[in-house]
């Protein structure tokens, strides 16, 4: 569903500005914001200014006090991709970095925010509700009320613009680390953004500040706002990746199943040891499905499900971004995996991922998936009405 803002420059293949970030914006004032302040920041190696410059070194560098640093999934390098990640110390700064997704925790506690008066959140996120780092948000902004911390977002573009909305509305019974949110898995919002519905819906009463980006619009592509691609995660590689990302790995918790983790191209291509690539290529194909080609493919990923073996499946072109519904694709390449090799994808094991119980039983049943596409819509137009009173751009 296309939620676009009215006005010129509203879409984003005809825009090309500058685009200063939160980070950029806070340190044109001076930090002013955080001075006088013991600042916990929230971040990874994402936390940059458009010159390539860490948060963490502008911040010290303008006087502010940091006096503690939390990571997210991957850790603050963003390197590391497995379960559980300890407690480390920034190599240059010194400072106690305090893993947000060691084994069993995932919030800061108490001890961790001692010495800490304001939380500063500073990560690149990709716009899917399943991408942790939106739980790390929520998790981090519940522990600074809870704490009287004040917390301060600092804003970034969603890359895949503001203006889509995709896919079902997250079941309260399926909340979970890959989805801890009333929301779409594609929904169209900034952190800012999503921190202020977040703190509103759920009654939190934390002192939030957001640092609003100075530039962007609704309907800007990341290529548009002339900052630099950084993958915010190991397996996120490119913007045609995290375009896909929202409807690809809605069934990527499948073990006999790849979505391209371990090859030089995740979420732009899926495979098994069961699937024949050409006839799950054409089997896409003849579906028309907007904004998409497929063509077969053979890989063989050297880490996650098969590494080291070769596999068939079929590689995602995108043709036109601005048709595009990724949530879309997802369900015709579930849809065409249940047609050609009935069983081999258990959906309940997927059930996280997808977020919604009515969903998978449309999934399980066979149903067209131009129809239940349509049928997400009412559920959409609640959402769209429930964010209006948070958006900040238009």
């Amino acid at each position: 569903m296309r939620s676009r803002s009215s006005g010129p420059g509203c879409t984003a293949r005809w825009r090309n500005v500058d685009v200063l970030t939160g980070l950029d914006v806070l340190a044109t004032e001076g930090f002013a914001p955080l001075r006088g302040k013991r600042v916990g920041i929230i971040t990874n190696h994402t936390g940059l200014s458009r010159d390539g410059r860490r948060n963490i070194d502008l911040m010290q560098e303008a006087g502010v006090r940091v006096t503690a640093l939390f990571s997210p999934e991957h850790g603050i390098a963003g390197k590391e991709d497995r379960d559980g990640i300890g407690n480390a110390v920034d190599s240059k700064s010194k400072i106690v970095v305090y893993s947000l997704y060691e084994s069993g925790r995932r919030r800061p506690t108490a001890e961790m925010l001692k010495d800490v008066d304001v939380l500063a959140f500073d990560i690149q996120d990709v716009g899917a509700r399943f991408y942790t780092y939106s739980c790390t948000l929520r998790y981090a902004l519940e522990e600074a009320a809870k704490n009287g911390k004040e917390f301060v977002v600092l804003d970034r573009p969603n890359p895949v613009t503001g203006v889509r909305v995709e896919g079902p509305i997250l079941d309260d019974d399926l909340n979970s680390f890959v989805g801890c949110f009333n929301m779409p898995l594609r929904h169209g919002m900034t952190f800012g953004e999503l921190a202020k519905m977040m703190n509103g819906e759920l009654k939190l009463g934390a002192k939030l500040l957001v640092i609003p980006m100075r530039g962007w619009m609704r309907g800007d592509w990341l290529d548009s706002d002339g900052l630099t691609w950084i993958d915010p995660s190991p397996n996120m590689r490119s913007l045609n990746a995290a375009t896909l990302y929202p409807g690809v790995a809605m069934i990527e918790a499948s073990k006999n199943y790849s979505v391209g983790r371990g090859t030089d191209a995740p979420f732009e291509q899926i495979g098994a040891d069961w699937i024949r690539g050409p006839q799950l290529a054409r089997q896409l194909n003849s579906r028309f499905v907007p904004g998409v080609r497929f063509y077969a493919t053979r890989f063989t990923p050297n880490a996650s499900n098969f590494a080291g073996k070769s596999i068939e499946g079929v590689r995602i072109v995108i043709t036109d971004r601005e048709a595009l519904d990724a949530v879309r694709v997802g369900l015709e390449i579930a849809f065409a995996l249940e047609k050609l090799y009935p069983g081999k994808i258990d959906l309940e094991t997927n059930r996280f991922l997808i977020g919604n119980r009515k969903l998978i039983e449309e999934m399980k049943s066979g149903k067209d998936p131009r129809n239940v596409t349509l049928s997400l819509e009412d559920g959409l137009k609640g959402f769209l009405a429930r964010r209006s009173a948070y958006l900040i751009y238009r």
